[in-house]
């Protein structure tokens, strides 16, 4: 079958088609015909083998897809690796059913933007009705949605940050209440400007380094400041003790992996995500569509913050 497979770590250049071995479903697996795969900015860690997580040679990228089952399920998959391939398999308790109502793209847009959203809201920073949120890359995949379910949850104020003027009226659109240019110069001016003068309550930050030293000088008293990526590859200044306790601050840690242990962290959620769409309450943003040949032109669109919204692989073209 036709698969994307890496045999040295690298940058986009490194992702080639290849033909490769149909994968065979073990014990508790589920064999999946890809539909689509989606597309993350962790794929762009993993590659280069900077993420979290090391990652082994040779390696098919690809956390997450929707297919179909041999038995005529549809559903959307965590699968780890493998995902940018024609066929791949999952572990059963991690192959979800998609819903009449949510279409492919939705589905992928959800399954892991959509839980990291969800528990950067909910779990991370416990959001309260009427608090301030500040979303970084308020145009991205979890940005999108965090804008949305911050509205629909209750914040006060949202305010997301996006590259261009283009993606800032897009954010607007979703429903954040101000949108800022997220580049570091002046960024804590421009955050206290857009909640009225006054340092907001949560921020969700993945850019790293002196973005996340200009979120943390804007946060308000017991704010909390959550950490899920640092798509800047920049490290950020060492936070002493005592800026924290000045102020009661929090700075917490998000890696949607940790949920991965227990599947009910990521199928509750999941679900509330799949109603909230199929009600037409959330609209996950499907940004583009690649074929597999295309796939280093997707991280590299990506990694220019070129995109918007999920971006998706045809395992097909």
């Amino acid at each position: 079958m036709r698969a994307i497979q890496i045999t040295e770590f690298g940058g986009p250049e490194v992702l080639k088609v290849s033909d490769v071995p149909e994968p065979v479903a073990g014990d508790g697996q589920v064999l999946i015909t890809v539909d689509r795969a989606g597309i993350n900015y962790a794929d762009t860690h993993q590659v280069e083998n900077s993420y979290l997580s090391k990652t082994e040679l040779p390696l098919i990228p690809g956390g997450e897809v929707v297919g179909h089952t041999a038995d005529g399920r549809r559903v959307v998959a965590l699968v780890g690796s493998g995902g940018y391939a024609e066929q791949t398999v999952a572990h059963a308790p991690y192959a979800w059913d998609v819903p009449k109502g949510v279409t492919d793209g939705q589905a992928l847009a959800l399954a892991l933007q959509g839980t990291t959203a969800w528990h950067l809201l909910k779990t991370s920073t416990h959001l309260q009705p009427g608090e301030s949120v500040l979303v970084h890359a308020g145009a991205g995949g979890v940005g999108s949605l965090a804008v949305q379910l911050a509205k629909l949850w209750g914040a006060g104020r949202v305010i997301a940050t996006a590259s261009t003027e283009e993606k800032r009226k897009q954010v607007l659109e979703l429903g954040a209440d101000a949108a800022i240019d997220g580049a570091p110069e002046g960024l804590k001016d421009r955050i206290l400007e857009a909640n009225g003068g006054k340092p907001v309550d949560i921020v969700l930050e993945m850019v790293g380094g002196p973005t996340l030293d200009e979120s943390f000088a804007a946060l308000a008293r017991f704010g909390r400041l959550v950490t899920f990526g640092a798509a800047s590859r920049q490290q950020a200044a060492p936070i002493d003790p005592g800026r924290l306790m000045k102020g009661s601050k929090t700075i917490t840690g998000f890696w949607l992996a940790d949920c991965f242990a227990n599947p009910q962290l990521l199928g509750e959620p999941l679900a509330e995500l799949f109603d909230l769409t199929a009600a037409g309450k959330l609209r996950p943003i499907v940004g583009g569509e690649y074929a597999l040949s295309e796939v280093a032109t997707a991280h590299e669109d990506m990694r220019a913050r070129r995109t918007v919204g999920k971006l998706l692989l045809d395992p097909i073209r």
